[in-house]
């Protein structure tokens, strides 16, 4: 048996020039094989291995071309695979399918994949976001638990940008070229706001028509909900919002003060440090797996309260004991954004 496979391996010159001489001549391997040469996998593999002749089609490539679509994509990471061959095919005068221009990227190293949803951080944002995280790296369960956290958030009856792709190395996930601004605008929809703490969450405030100002946050938000949690909870309950402009305004400062309420220090282009980001993008998801999704802004405001009082609690308890594993994730990773 390994005299056999050695005689394989190994063809006299006499042999060789014979076969390429057929080959040469267009004769197929299958017939160069019954002419008494070596089996059709031997002459095969040596056709293969000779310089001038290869298997399969053509590339319909250049080295050259291969480093122009790499460069196009670097270029202008969004640009679809099929509008990276149309330039491509332009510039070379030769027809480039997508197909052979997503090898070519795969090739490079580059890869589709769905852009981060987060703001841009400056080196100033991950030292105070490092600096919050070192401080409430050792929060235990009971002082999570007594902490309000609430957001805003938009829906839209039209799907946002999820399709959207972009080409990116591996392990460049949160690079600045690679993210794009975490909003749900687009098409009609509604904005909605929602707290949750341990064991229990508020009820899902929607707004109506028109932007959030420092008077409908006061008089919609914090009067008829914080003040009664603070009241409820007591002197331990703390407030937690962002830094938008509507809950840094002197009216909503003076009422948390009148109230007695204590807020949260915050550090800026921090969502993926809120547990409630995890609650919307839940809600999110809930409405487009729903068999007949919302078409009227009337139906998005049912689906809305209907999956926000159907979602269960131990997913929001979860969430908010995971913080500290939140703070410690973002310490490794120097202030910069944590998986979402």
């Amino acid at each position: 048996m390994a005299n056999n496979q050695s005689v394989r391996r190994h063809l006299d010159a006499f042999t060789r020039n014979r076969i390429i001489g057929k080959l040469e001549e267009g004769c197929r391997v299958r017939n160069c094989s019954q002419h008494r040469f070596k089996t059709l996998e031997t002459i095969s593999n040596y056709r293969n291995s000779y310089p001038g002749f290869s298997s399969g089609r053509p590339r319909g490539t250049t080295p050259a071309d291969d480093r122009y679509i790499v460069l196009q994509a670097r270029r202008n990471r969004r640009q679809t695979a099929g509008e990276i061959g149309r330039h491509t095919t332009q510039a070379t005068g030769r027809p480039i399918s997508r197909f052979t221009v997503a090898r070519r990227l795969h090739g490079g190293g580059l890869f589709a994949r769905r852009p981060v949803r987060c703001v841009p951080l400056t080196p100033a944002h991950r030292r105070r976001r490092s600096l919050w995280c070192r401080e409430h790296r050792n929060w235990r369960d009971n002082e999570c638990g007594r902490v309000l956290f609430t957001d805003e958030s938009r829906f839209s009856l039209s799907s946002d940008s999820h399709r959207i792709l972009i080409w990116r190395e591996r392990g460049s996930r949160n690079h600045p070229s690679n993210i794009i601004e975490r909003v749900r605008y687009g098409g009609r929809g509604v904005l909605i706001w929602g707290g949750i703490m341990f064991g229990i969450r508020t009820d899902l405030h929607i707004f109506d028509a028109g932007s959030v100002n420092g008077t409908r946050y006061c008089n919609e938000i914090l009067f008829p909900y914080v003040r009664l949690f603070r009241g409820a909870m007591g002197r331990q309950f703390l407030f937690r919002d962002d830094n938008s402009p509507c809950h840094r305004t002197v009216a909503a400062e003076q009422l948390l003060e009148s109230e007695d309420i204590e807020r949260m220090d915050w550090s800026a282009r921090s969502p993926d440090l809120n547990p409630i980001e995890h609650v919307w993008d839940f809600l999110g998801r809930r409405l487009a797996a729903r068999t007949l999704p919302p078409v009227t802004i009337r139906e998005l405001r049912l689906a809305l309260q209907d999956e926000w009082a159907a979602m269960p609690q131990q997913l929001i308890d979860t969430l908010i004991l995971s913080m500290g594993r939140c703070c410690e994730t973002c310490l490794v990773v120097r202030g910069d954004h944590i998986p979402y």
